[in-house]
């Protein structure tokens, strides 16, 4: 069973910075594209960001870009979202979801999901 592992969430200030992790076990996660997604109160789950299994391909939403930078580090099987100048509307639960081929920020494609981390941004 594939499954995957947020962590890192937390609350935070405006302007302050969180790191997210997405493990996994049991499989290893250089086969995978892996997305960051979000979801706040009353709102669809959205994409944040995606990176293809080998990392060298990336996609932002045009509301994180230049401030949250996505990696991967296939040695340690773990894949991060750096989330700088965190804003109020960046609260949220974060999810990780894992996706063979290539990455998109389109939920419904992902099959594998992790339970996801709270992000809270306020003052």
């Amino acid at each position: 069973q594939l499954q995957l592992v947020e962590s890192g969430g937390g609350l935070v200030q405006p302007g302050g910075s969180l790191r997210l992790s997405c493990a996994a076990s049991e499989f290893t996660l250089d086969n995978y594209a892996i997305g960051w997604f979000r979801e706040a109160p009353g709102k669809e789950r959205e994409g944040v960001s995606c990176v293809s299994s080998s990392g060298e391909s990336t996609v932002y939403a045009d509301s994180v870009k230049g401030r949250f930078t996505i990696s991967r580090d296939n040695a340690k099987n773990t894949v991060y979202l750096q989330m700088n100048d965190l804003k109020s509307e960046d609260t949220g639960v974060y999810y990780c979801a894992a996706r063979r081929g290539g990455g998109t920020l389109l939920p419904e494609w992902y099959g594998h999901w992790g339970q996801g981390t709270q992000v809270t941004v306020s003052s």
